[in-house]
C-alpha cells in the first residue's frame, strides 16, 4: 500500500501550473422553483470573480482555482445562500443549483444568514428524520461501493440485513416498508437482480454520476409521500452542462465499466447519457462462486429548457442483469457461493426500466405546477433445476422453480406549489397509479409426492394477470409564526382498489429554532402500505380450481411519533438525538395460531410461498433513541458517528410478542476522512475509513430431525426469531487520489477502497444442508479490495 501512494504522490507533483475551474448551475425559489433572475453569485476568495443569473435563473462562474472554495449567493428579499467546500476540478464544471427562501420579515433588503444545512432536507417541507443525501456522498465514504442505498446504512437509525445485498432497514422495519421515488415517481426496486415486492438487491441500478442531491426520510413523512411505512428515498436526476460537452470514462471493480456525455441542446436545454456495465464478477464481489453476474444500465436526462409553455425534461433509467449458477461450480469446501448448491442449476434474468416526462411551469410569481407522466417496469425470471438422488446412480434433474413476473405501472403525479407569503407555503396534488402484474411462480419446495412418482409435486403458486389502481391526493402547509417557530400540518389519502379501501392520513410537525445552536423538533404521522404483491396474489388450487385468497387484505397501518433535539455549536459540527416509537396494526397473519406475520418479510429475495388466507389482525411495534455527531467537510477533514439503540417486535396469531428478524438491538458507526493538498496545482491525496457495528441479525433456528425427515429445511415455529447470530463487525479504509491537469480540461480520480480490512467471518446464515442431512453455517464476504479510477474531460 506504501507504494501505491508513493506512485499517487508522484503522478501529483506533474501538475504543477495554476489550474482552472468553473461552477454552473440555476437559481431557483425554494418552494415554486421558479427561476429568479439577477441572483449574485460570488466566490468568496476573490470578489472580482461573480456572475448574475439570466431570465432563466443561470448563472456560470469561470477561471475559478481548482479545489474546495466557498460561495455566496445573494438576492433581494431572498436569505443568503453560503456554499463552503465547493470540490472544483479541471476537468469538468461543477453543477450547482441553488434553491432561495423568501426572508421572513424584509422583502427590500439582502438578509445575511446561514446557507443551507446539509443535515436537512431539499424538501423545506420535511422537518423530521429527514436529511440531504448529497452526490458527493455517495463516492467518498469507504465501503460504499458507489451506491447509495449501502451509504444510507451510514445514518442514525439505519441498518443492512447483510453484505449481500443493499437492502434499508430503517429503524427495524422490514425493507418492503420502504418507498423508491425517482423525479417525484414511484418506483418498486431500482436495482439489478431484483425480485418482485423487494426494495433491495446485490447490485443498484443508480449511478450516482447522473444523481443530483435527494433526501432521505425515516419517519412521519410529509403529506406528499404514501404507501409506505418504513422510509422514503427520494432521488432527484441531474441535468447536463447546458454550455460546454464534457466527457467522462470511468471504471471499478464493483461499479463497472462507463461511459458517459452531457452538453449543451438548443439553444436553452441540455441532455445527459450515461452507460456503465458491470466487472463485479470479474473479481469475486458478489459472494456468487464461480458465477458470473452480468448488468448493465442506462441513464438520460434530457432538459428542453426553460420556455414560453413551461420546463419540461425526458428522463431515463434502464438496467438489464443476468447471472447464471453451476452446481459443479460450488466449491462445498471454501463455502463461498451464498446462493448456488452442488446439486441445482439455476438461471436468473432480470430488467428494470422507468421513464418519464416532467413539465414545470410557473403560474405567477408565488406558484408553479409540477407535473409528472411516467411508466416503470420490473421484470424477473428464475430457472431452477435440481437432480434428486444427487450422487448416486438414480440421479435425476427435475425443474424445481420457475418464476416469470412481470410488474409495471403508468403513473401520473400533479403537484401545486405556492408562497403566498414569506409565512406560509401551501403544497397540493394528486398521485394516481396504474398497475399491471402477471406473475407464474412453479416449485416442488415444501411440496409431498400426491401422484407417486417419487418426487415432490410441482405445484403453481402463482398465476395472475391483474390490474390494480393507487389513487393518493394530499396537500399540507407550512406557516411560519416567526423566525425561529415553523409548523408544517397535511393530509395524505390513499385509495386501494384491490380491497377498495379508502384512508386519510393526518401528518404534523413543528420546528423550534430556539437559538441559533439549540433546535427542537417534534413530528406524527398516520402511514398505509399495501401488502407485498408476492403474498397479495399468491394462489391456491381448491378443487381444481385456482384462488387468491389474501388479494383482499387490509393496508397496513403504521403510527410515527418523533421528537429531535439539534445541537450546532459552530466550526462546522452538529449533534442530534432523536427518539421515536412506531405503532403497527392490521399486518397480515395466518388464521390459525402462528409465529407469522407480513412484518417479517422482505429481506431476502422471496417470500413465504405456503400463507393462503391471511387475516389483517397482526400488530407491532419498532421503538429506539438515536444519536448523530457530524463534522462536515472543514479544514481538509470529516467525521460522522451514529448510533442507534432500539427494538423492533410484532404479534403473529398465537399472540405472543416477539422479535422481529430486524431488531438487532443496536448499531454504531464511525467514519473519518481527510484531504490533503498536494503542492499548489489543487491536487488532493484523499483517505476515509469506516468502522460499523450492530446487533447480530435474528433468526429461527432449524429443526433437524424434522428437516430430515422432510428433505427440506423445517423451522422451529414457536421459536421465531429467538435466537441472534454473532454481533456483527467491518472495517473499511479507501484513499486515493485527484489530479487536475496544468493544460488542458481534465482530470484523474483514482481510489482504492479496501472492504473488510478485519477479514472478519460476519455470519451469512444457519441453514439446513440437505446433502449433507446437516446444519451449515456460510459466512459473509471477506476481505475484499476495490478500486477505480475515472477520466473526466
Amino acid at each position: 500500500m506504501n507504494k501505491i501512494l508513493l506512485a499517487l504522490l508522484l503522478l501529483a507533483t506533474f501538475n504543477v501550473s495554476a489550474q482552472k475551474g468553473s461552477i454552473r448551475g440555476r437559481i431557483m425559489e425554494n418552494i415554486t422553483e421558479r427561476p429568479l433572475e439577477g441572483a449574485t453569485i460570488v466566490y468568496m476568495g476573490d470578489t472580482t470573480l461573480s456572475a448574475v443569473s439570466d431570465k432563466d435563473g443561470r448563472y456560470k462562474l469561470n477561471n475559478l482555482p481548482v479545489g474546495r472554495l466557498t460561495l455566496s449567493i445573494s438576492y433581494i428579499g431572498y436569505d443568503e445562500v453560503i456554499l463552503p467546500n465547493i470540490d472544483v476540478i479541471s476537468g469538468k464544471d461543477v453543477p450547482i443549483d441553488v434553491r432561495m427562501t423568501e426572508s421572513f420579515n424584509t422583502l427590500d433588503e439582502v438578509v445575511i444568514s446561514v446557507g443551507p444545512r446539509k443535515d436537512r432536507a431539499l424538501n423545506k417541507l420535511a422537518a423530521v428524520s429527514a436529511r440531504q443525501v448529497s452526490v458527493e456522498e455517495i463516492t467518498r465514504y469507504a465501503g460504499g461501493r458507489s451506491d447509495v442505498a449501502r451509504l444510507a446504512t451510514n445514518f442514525a437509525g439505519v441498518s443492512a440485513p447483510d453484505d449481500s445485498r443493499n437492502d434499508i432497514v430503517v429503524r427495524g422495519n422490514s425493507p418492503t416498508g420502504l418507498l423508491w421515488r425517482i423525479e417525484g415517481i414511484p418506483v418498486s426496486n431500482p436495482n439489478h437482480f431484483s425480485s418482485l415486492g423487494t426494495t433491495g438487491s446485490p447490485v443498484s441500478a443508480l449511478n450516482a454520476n447522473v444523481m443530483a442531491n435527494s433526501d432521505f426520510i425515516t419517519s412521519a413523512f410529509p403529506a406528499e409521500y404514501g404507501n409506505a411505512i418504513g422510509g422514503v428515498f427520494d432521488i432527484g436526476l441531474r441535468t447536463g452542462n447546458d454550455t460546454d460537452y464534457e466527457y467522462t470514462i470511468a471504471a471499478g471493480a464493483f461499479s463497472g465499466g462507463e461511459a458517459m456525455i452531457e452538453g449543451p441542446m438548443g439553444k436553452k436545454g441540455s441532455f445527459l447519457l450515461n452507460a456503465r456495465y458491470g466487472l463485479a464478477g470479474l473479481f469475486g464481489a458478489g459472494g456468487t462462486g464461480g458465477a458470473i453476474p452480468n448488468y448493465g444500465d442506462l441513464s438520460f436526462n434530457l432538459d428542453f429548457g426553460e420556455g414560453k409553455a413551461g420546463r419540461f425534461s425526458l428522463f431515463g433509467i434502464s438496467g438489464t442483469s443476468k447471472i447464471s449458477f453451476r452446481g459443479a461450480k460450488v466449491d462445498r469446501e471454501k463455502n463461498e457461493d451464498l446462493f448456488g448448491a452442488e446439486d441445482e442449476d439455476m438461471d436468473i434474468t432480470s430488467r428494470f426500466g422507468v421513464l418519464g416526462l416532467k413539465h414545470l411551469i410557473a403560474l405567477n410569481d408565488y406558484s408553479s405546477i409540477k407535473t409528472v407522466v411516467g411508466t416503470s417496469s420490473s421484470k424477473e425470471k428464475v430457472e431452477l433445476e435440481r437432480v434428486f438422488d444427487y450422487g448416486t446412480p438414480d440421479a435425476t434433474p427435475l425443474p424445481y422453480r420457475y418464476v416469470d413476473n412481470d410488474e409495471s405501472r403508468i403513473t401520473l403525479s400533479s403537484v401545486y406549489n405556492a408562497r403566498y407569503s414569506s409565512n406560509l407555503t401551501v403544497r397540493g396534488g394528486i398521485m394516481l397509479e396504474q398497475y399491471g402484474l402477471r406473475g407464474e411462480f412453479y416449485t416442488r419446495d415444501q411440496q409431498v409426492d400426491t401422484d407417486g412418482d417419487g418426487y415432490p409435486d410441482y405445484v403453481q403458486l402463482m398465476d395472475t394477470d391483474d390490474r390494480y389502481t393507487i389513487f393518493q391526493p394530499f396537500v399540507q402547509g407550512q406557516y411560519r409564526l416567526s423566525e425561529s417557530f415553523t409548523l408544517n400540518g397535511g393530509i395524505h389519502g390513499q385509495y386501494f382498489s384491490l380491497n377498495e379501501a379508502f384512508v386519510f392520513e393526518p401528518r404534523a410537525s413543528l420546528t423550534w429554532n430556539l437559538t441559533p445552536i439549540h433546535s427542537f423538533n417534534a413530528g406524527y404521522g398516520m402511514h398505509h402500505q399495501n401488502v407485498a404483491a408476492p403474498l397479495l396474489f399468491l394462489t391456491q388450487h381448491v378443487n381444481g380450481s385456482p384462488i387468491q385468497p389474501n388479494r383482499n387484505l387490509d393496508l397496513v397501518r403504521s403510527d410515527h411519533y418523533v421528537v429531535g433535539y439539534d445541537l450546532r455549536p459552530g466550526n462546522g459540527w452538529r449533534a442530534k438525538i432523536e427518539a421515536y416509537y412506531q405503532d403497527i396494526k392490521n399486518a397480515a397473519v395466518e388464521n390459525s395460531p402462528s409465529s407469522y406475520s407480513s412484518l417479517t418479510e422482505g429481506a431476502d429475495f422471496g417470500f413465504s410461498i405456503d400463507k393462503f388466507g391471511l387475516v389483517s389482525k397482526g400488530t407491532g411495534h419498532t421503538r429506539g433513541l438515536e444519536l448523530t455527531i457530524e463534522k462536515f467537510l472543514s479544514n481538509g477533514w470529516y467525521g460522522l458517528a451514529t448510533g442507534s439503540i432500539f427494538q423492533a417486535k410484532y404479534k403473529g396469531s398465537d399472540g405472543i410478542e416477539r422479535h422481529s428478524p430486524f431488531s438487532n438491538g443496536y448499531v454504531f458507526n464511525v467514519l473519518a476522512g481527510k484531504e490533503f493538498q498536494v503542492g499548489k496545482s489543487g491536487n488532493v491525496l484523499f483517505m476515509d475509513t469506516r468502522l460499523s457495528t450492530a446487533g447480530g441479525r435474528r433468526y429461527t433456528p432449524v429443526d433437524l430431525e424434522a428437516s430430515r425427515d422432510a428433505g427440506y429445511q423445517v423451522l422451529q415455529d414457536d421459536m421465531a426469531f429467538s435466537q441472534q447470530y454473532d454481533p456483527y463487525f467491518r472495517m473499511d479504509f479507501k484513499f486515493g487520489m485527484k489530479l487536475n491537469s496544468s493544460r488542458k480540461k481534465m482530470s484523474h480520480h483514482f481510489y482504492v477502497d479496501l472492504q473488510n480490512v478485519t477479514d472478519n467471518k460476519n455470519i451469512f446464515v444457519r441453514q439446513y444442508n440437505r446433502l449433507t442431512n446437516n446444519i451449515d453455517q456460510k459466512d459473509q464476504l471477506g476481505f475484499f479490495p476495490d478500486f477505480g479510477y475515472k477520466f473526466q474531460f
